[in-house]
């Protein structure tokens, strides 16, 4: 299964590092906030770097009765807009790691929860 000269030892090693720098990198993205806006910031959206939703602002201005159709437009640009800041994020941090599966033979599938 290893080519010759490989040492197993090193390899779980390795790996183990790997893996505690991953769950690491997971609970450094977890704990980071990132903010999303629309509408020139009347909508501010806070999300974890892990892409959960902690915090939505909206500002009196962006407030319609009539157009609630616009306002629902403008938190859905912003969380979006938070979102793909805190996917950017993941990637920076996880990229590196990630990236290093490969190789390892790779990962099938993916490595889970990222």
């Amino acid at each position: 299964m290893f080519g010759e000269g490989t040492d197993m030892n090193a390899l779980l090693q390795q790996a183990q590092a790997m893996q505690e720098q991953l769950m690491s990198a997971q609970q450094e993205l977890a704990e980071t906030e990132v903010t999303g806006t629309s509408g020139g910031g009347l909508i501010v959206a806070t999300v974890s770097g892990a892409g959960e939703l902690l915090g939505l602002e909206i500002k009196p201005e962006a407030c319609d009765p009539e157009d609630t159709e616009s306002l629902a437009d403008l938190i859905v640009a912003a969380v979006r807009d938070a979102n793909n800041q805190a996917s950017a994020l993941a990637q920076s941090k996880m990229g590196p790691l990630t990236g290093g599966l490969e190789g390892m033979g790779g990962m099938p599938g993916g490595v889970p929860g990222l």
